[in-house]
């Protein structure tokens, strides 16, 4: 018996990781056929703050901007954008210095990029908009909250962290994007390819650095997700959750980083009932039910 239960489990595992590696194709072909990111109809530039920030706006009703992670695109979202297009005025762009929003500069923060989120927003005329951050883009979505309140009017951020230390970061990926930056970094005379990857990967290694103070500021009611087995560590994710006064937690079984790939239906449900229903501030006797 204990052997056919053994058996089982190893079939069970191997099954779930073919079909990872089946979620992982067909993300990889859906980002090279997708028009997102490059439909001539939906795309603008707005210049602002010294570089042309490329975006797409899709479908009408309240506003939802999409923020995607470091070194990504538009189409990352490309599982998101078509269900949100039916409910919603869904706003997403090329952060600065990645996709189609070229920025030669030197430099390239976490702050520099949820600035120019609210300013997208106020030249395009939206006061305010639900957001999505995966990623780099949870972190941008953090401090568009922190910086700019009354630009946000519901977040919903996955795969977020404060700090780029082991407290938020699993040890193999902090070591991983260290090994990395440090070797780009020593680099004498770059090439303008290898400027690009060492922006990003100093935004990596070295950054953020979000006083978790900081997150007192956040009025707007927060759904905070993290896969159990994220790039970020579980008790990093409760740690930004239990500082947000309004806020929700999910923490996603058997998911790494990817959550709104992987779980993309699961996700997209979880986001649009979130949007739709007023925050329930959950105190005393509640709790119990």
């Amino acid at each position: 018996m204990k052997t056919l239960i053994a058996l089982l489990f190893v079939s069970l595992s191997v099954s779930a990781q073919q079909d990872i590696e089946a979620l992982k194709k067909d993300f990889d072909k859906l980002m090279q056929t997708t028009t997102y990111g490059k439909d001539p109809k939906a795309g603008k530039y707005c210049e602002m703050r010294g570089f042309k920030m490329y975006y797409e706006v899709y479908g009408t009703g309240e506003p939802l901007l999409l923020i995607h992670g470091n070194g990504g695109s538009i189409n990352n979202f490309a599982k998101q954008i078509p269900v949100f297009a039916k409910n919603y005025k869904v706003i997403i762009a090329d952060s600065r210095s990645q996709g189609k929003s070229i920025d030669t500069k030197d430099s390239l923060s976490y702050e520099m990029m949820a600035d120019d989120y609210a300013e997208l927003l106020t030249k395009i005329g939206v006061p305010s908009a639900n957001v999505i951050g995966w990623s780099d883009g949870g972190i941008n979505g953090l401090l568009l909250a922190i910086r700019h309140p009354e630009k946000v009017k519901k977040l919903m951020v996955t795969g977020a962290n404060l700090e780029p230390d082991t407290i938020a970061v699993e040890t193999d990926i902090h070591d991983w994007a260290d090994q990395i930056y440090k070797q780009i970094k020593d680099i004498k005379n770059k090439t303008a390819e290898e400027k690009q990857a060492y922006k990003l990967f100093h935004l990596l290694a070295e950054e953020p650095h979000i006083p978790v103070a900081d997150l007192k500021k956040i009025k707007a009611p927060t759904l905070v997700v993290g896969g159990d087995h994220d790039v970020l560590r579980p008790s990093h994710t409760l740690t930004i959750f239990q500082n947000i006064e309004n806020a929700y937690l999910w923490i996603v079984p058997s998911s790494g980083h990817s959550t709104l790939i992987v779980y993309a239906d699961e996700f997209n449900k979880k986001a649009d009932a979130f949007f739709k229903t007023p925050y329930r501030k959950i105190v005393f006797k509640d709790r119990f039910f």
